[in-house]
C-alpha cells in the first residue's frame, strides 16, 4: 500500500483525464455553502426571535415571580395579620384574669409579625400611597392597644378589688347589726318594764321614760337606719356603670356617715353597744378614701369609658386600614394578571414567527432536495459509485467517465487515475499479504516469549521458597535446642520445688502464720508457673516439630485427631499472616464434631492442606475489609473463617468457609491448575491449591469449592474413613507455604 500511494501522490493532477479545476460559482462546494448558509441565516433568525421571546418572557416571569408574586404574597400576609390587629382590642377588653396573658402574647405576636410583614411589603414599594396610610392607621391602632393593654391590668385588679369588696361591705353590715338590733330591742324593754337585766331590779318609770332614755332608743334606731342606707349606698356606686352616678352616691354616704358618727357619740357613754363603733368605722372605712368603693369604682369605669373610646377609635381605624390593604392586595392581583398576560402574549408571538421561519426553512429545503441534490448530484453520484463498485470486483479494464466542471469531475478523474494504479497495486498486494504473515507469527512469538518469562519468575519463586523451607528446617533445629533446655530444666525445678516443700515440713512449727502463707503463696505461684513453661514449651516443641515435617515433605500415615489438626495449623496460618500484616485480623470459628476422632493421615501433608486453605480465607477476608473501608462501606462487616468437621458413616468432611468476596465462575474453573493465581507475582506462585489437591487425592479423598462472588468461599475436603494407598505419589515439591489459591 505504500508503493501505491507514492504511485497515486506523484502524478500531477493536470494529467486526470484532463479535467480543469471549476470556476468558483460552478463548485458544489460553493452551491451547498449556499444553501447552507440559507439554512443558518433561516436558523439565526429564528434563535434570535426566540432569544427575545425567552427574554421577554423571563423579564414576565421574573416580574411575577420577584416582583408580582411576592407582592401579592406579602399583601395578603398583610391582610390577614390587619384582621388579627384589628380583632386585638376587642379581645383584650374582653378577656378573662387567666385569659389575659395568653391573649396578650398573642396579640403581640400578631403585632411583630403585622410589623414584619408591613416592613417586607414597604420595602418593595417604598413609595406607595397605601404603604403611608397603612403606615399611620398602624401605628395609630397598635398606639392604642397598647394603651388597651396597659390598662387591662389595673381593669383587673380594680375589678378584684371591687368583688372583694361586694363580699366585705355586706359582712360588716351584718356584724354591725348583729350588735346594733339586740341593743335596740334591749333599749325598748327597759323603757316598757323597766329591767336592765333578769337580776337586778326594776327602774323607776319616770327614770325610764325620760328624755335621755328615748334619745338613745332613737339613735340606736337611726343607727341601725344609716348603717343600711351606707352599705346601699357602696353597694349602688359598685355596680354604676357611669362615674357620673358615683358622685351624688358618695356624697349621700358622706352624709350618712358623719350622722352615724353622731349617733355614735351620743350612746357611746350608755354602754348599751359595746363594740358596735368598731364594726361601723371599719364599715365605714371601705368606703373612704383614694382605696374606698366610691374611688375604686371611678376608677374602673373611668377604664371603660377610656377603652370604649379607643374601640371605638380602632373601630373607625381598622376600617380605614383594611380599605388600605384591600386595596394593596388589588393591585398586587392587577400587576400579576398584566405580567402574566404580556408573558402569554409574548410566547403567542414568539410561535406565529418561529412557525412562519420553520414553514420558509422546510420548503428551502425541499426545494434544494429536489432541483440540486436529487436532480444534479445524487445521479451523477450514483453513475459514479456503480463505477466504483466495479472496480472494487476487478473490473479495471472500462475507463471512468469524465463529465462537467465540478467536484464530481474531480472525483472521476481521481477514481481514472486509481484505476491506472490499481492495475500495479495488484503486483504488490502478495508481497503485502506475505509481510502481514509475517508480522502475526512475530506476535504469537511475542506472546510465547512472555509466557516463558512468566513461568521462569514462578520457578525462581518457587526455588525461594525451597530454599525458605531450608531455612524454617534449621531455624526450628537451633530453636529446639533452647527448647528442650527450658522443659528440662522447668522439670527439674519442680522436683527442687517438690524437695523444699519436703524440707519446709521439717521446719514448719518453727515458722509464723505468716510465714507460712507467704511461703505456700509463693510455692503455690511457682509450681502455676513451671507448669505454664512446660505446657507452652511443650507447644512451642510441637510447633518445630510440624516445622521440621514441613521443610522435609512427605512422612509416613498414623492416626491423627483430625480437629487437632485443623485446630493448629489454622493458629500457624493466623500468626503467620499477622507476623507479615500486623493490621492483620480475622476472627476463627470452630465447629468441630466432637465424635470426628482420628483418621489414618500423613499429618504434615494434611496439615498443609489446611494451612493453605485458612491462609486463602484469611487473604479474601483481609482484602474484602480493606476495599470496604476504602469505599466507606465496611458497616458491620467482620472478617469470619468457619472450620467446621462432620463425620458420616463412610467419610470425613471437613471444611473451611469465609466472607470474602467470593471466586467469579470462570476463577473456579482454573484454581486447581498449577501456576495459575490471581494474586500479585510477590504474594503467590498459584501451586499451593494445586498440591493441596494432589495431597487429597493421595489420600483418597476430593475437594470442592461452593462459592457466591461477593458473599463467599467455601473448600470441602471429603475423606475416606479408611485410607486407601494411591498408585502414584506425590512428585511436587512440598515446600509452598505462600498461602496462594483460591480468593483473590
Amino acid at each position: 500500500m505504500t508503493a501505491s500511494n507514492t504511485l497515486q501522490g506523484s502524478e500531477p493532477m493536470a494529467n486526470t483525464g484532463g479535467a480543469q479545476r471549476p470556476t468558483v460559482h460552478r463548485r458544489i462546494s460553493t452551491q451547498l455553502y449556499a444553501g447552507i448558509f440559507g439554512a443558518v441565516a433561516l436558523t439565526i433568525v429564528a434563535s434570535i426571535v426566540s432569544w427575545i421571546s425567552f427574554t421577554n418572557v423571563g423579564r414576565s416571569q421574573n416580574r411575577v415571580s420577584e416582583e408580582s408574586v411576592p407582592r401579592l404574597v406579602s399583601a395578603f400576609g398583610l391582610a390577614e395579620f390587619s384582621n388579627a390587629l384589628v380583632a386585638a382590642a376587642p379581645r383584650l377588653t374582653t378577656a378573662t384574669v387567666d385569659q389575659f396573658p395568653a391573649v396578650s402574647n398573642e396579640v403581640s405576636s400578631a403585632q411583630l409579625e403585622f410589623q414584619f410583614r408591613f416592613d417586607s411589603l414597604s420595602l418593595q414599594i417604598p413609595g406607595d400611597l397605601h404603604i403611608k396610610n397603612i403606615r399611620e392607621s398602624a401605628r395609630t391602632l397598635m398606639a392604642n392597644i397598647s394603651t388597651i393593654s396597659s390598662d387591662m391590668s389595673q381593669f383587673h385588679s380594680l375589678t378584684s378589688e371591687i368583688e372583694e369588696l361586694q363580699s366585705e361591705i355586706p359582712a360588716l353590715q351584718d356584724e354591725a347589726n348583729g350588735i346594733v338590733l339586740p341593743a335596740i330591742d334591749n333599749q325598748l324593754f327597759f323603757q316598757v318594764t323597766g329591767y336592765r337585766d333578769l337580776v337586778s331590779e326594776p327602774i323607776d318609770a319616770m327614770i325610764r321614760t325620760s328624755g335621755e332614755e328615748l334619745l338613745l332608743y332613737r339613735h340606736l334606731n337611726a343607727i341601725q337606719a344609716d348603717v343600711a342606707q351606707a352599705s346601699a349606698l357602696m353597694g349602688s356606686a359598685l355596680i354604676s356603670s357611669s362615674a357620673a352616678f358615683v358622685e351624688p352616691l358618695q356624697e349621700s354616704f358622706e352624709s350618712v356617715a358623719d350622722r352615724i358618727q353622731i349617733s355614735l357619740s351620743a350612746i357611746n357613754d350608755s354602754e348599751v353597744a359595746p363594740g358596735l363603733d368598731s364594726a361601723i368605722n371599719q364599715l365605714l372605712q371601705l368606703g373612704a378614701g383614694d382605696q374606698g368603693a366610691f374611688q375604686v369604682s371611678v376608677d374602673r369605669l373611668q377604664i371603660i369609658e377610656r377603652q370604649n373610646m379607643l374601640l371605638a377609635q380602632n373601630q373607625t381605624i381598622a376600617v380605614e386600614l383594611l380599605d388600605e390593604v384591600h386595596a394593596l392586595v388589588e393591585e398586587a392581583r392587577v400587576g400579576a394578571r398584566q405580567a402574566t398576560e404580556n408573558s402569554a402574549q409574548t410566547i403567542s408571538t414568539a410561535r406565529i414567527l418561529l412557525v412562519i421561519i420553520s414553514v420558509v426553512g422546510v420548503l428551502g429545503a425541499g426545494l434544494i432536495s429536489w432541483l440540486f441534490v436529487g436532480r444534479v448530484l445524487l445521479r451523477r453520484i450514483g453513475r459514479l459509485s456503480g463505477r466504483m463498485r466495479t472496480l472494487a470486483k476487478g473490473d479495471l479494464d472500462e475507463e471512468v467517465e469524465v463529465s462537467g466542471r465540478d467536484e464530481i469531475a474531480e472525483m472521476a478523474s481521481a477514481l481514472e487515475v486509481f484505476r491506472r494504479h490499481a492495475l500495479e497495486i495488484q503486483r504488490l498486494n502478495l508481497v503485502e499479504q506475505l509481510a502481514q504473515e509475517l508480522s502475526e507469527r512475530n506476535d504469537e512469538l511475542q506472546e510465547v516469549l512472555a509466557e516463558l518469562s512468566q513461568a521462569q519468575d514462578q520457578i525462581v519463586a518457587r526455588e525461594k521458597l525451597a530454599a525458605l523451607g531450608e531455612v524454617t528446617a534449621g531455624v526450628a533445629h537451633e530453636i529446639r535446642n533452647p527448647l528442650n533446655f527450658i522443659n528440662n530444666f522447668s522439670a527439674a525445678s519442680a522436683e527442687l520445688l517438690e524437695e523444699m516443700a519436703e524440707i519446709y515440713e521439717e521446719f514448719e512449727e518453727d515458722l509464723t502464720d505468716e510465714q507460712k502463707d507467704l511461703i505456700e503463696d509463693i510455692n503455690k505461684d511457682l509450681n502455676e508457673n513451671l507448669e505454664r513453661i512446660q505446657n507452652h514449651g511443650k507447644r512451642a516443641n510441637r510447633i518445630v516439630q510440624d516445622m521440621l515435617l514441613m521443610g522435609r515433605g512427605g512422612g509416613e500415615t498414623q492416626l491423627t485427631n483430625i480437629n487437632d489438626l485443623i485446630h493448629e495449623h489454622s493458629l500457624l496460618a493466623y500468626h503467620s499472616a499477622r507476623a507479615q500484616d500486623n493490621e492483620f485480623q480475622v476472627t476463627l470459628e470452630e465447629e468441630f464434631d466432637p465424635n470426628m476422632g482420628e483418621l489414618e493421615v500423613v499429618p504434615q501433608d494434611m496439615g498443609r492442606v489446611f494451612l493453605n486453605f485458612v491462609a486463602n480465607a484469611g487473604y479474601a477476608t483481609n482484602k474484602r475489609q480493606k476495599e470496604l473501608m476504602e469505599s466507606d462501606s465496611l458497616g458491620d462487616y467482620v472478617p469470619t473463617v468457619v472450620l467446621k468437621t462432620r463425620r458420616t458413616e463412610e467419610s470425613a468432611i471437613l471444611s473451611v468457609r469465609d466472607n470474602g468476596s467470593g471466586i467469579p465462575p470462570d476463577v473456579a474453573a482454573k484454581i486447581f491448575d498449577p501456576f495459575f493465581t490471581t494474586k500479585p507475582t510477590n504474594e503467590g506462585t498459584g501451586l499451593g491449591l494445586a498440591l493441596s489437591n494432589d495431597i487429597v487425592r493421595e489420600h483418597g479423598g476430593t475437594i470442592t469449592v461452593e462459592t457466591e462472588p461477593g458473599e463467599y468461599t467455601e473448600m470441602v475436603v471429603e475423606l475416606p474413613l479408611t485410607r486407601q494407598q494411591s498408585s502414584t505419589a506425590l512428585t511436587e515439591d512440598n515446600d509452598d507455604l505462600d498461602n496462594e489459591g483460591d480468593d483473590v
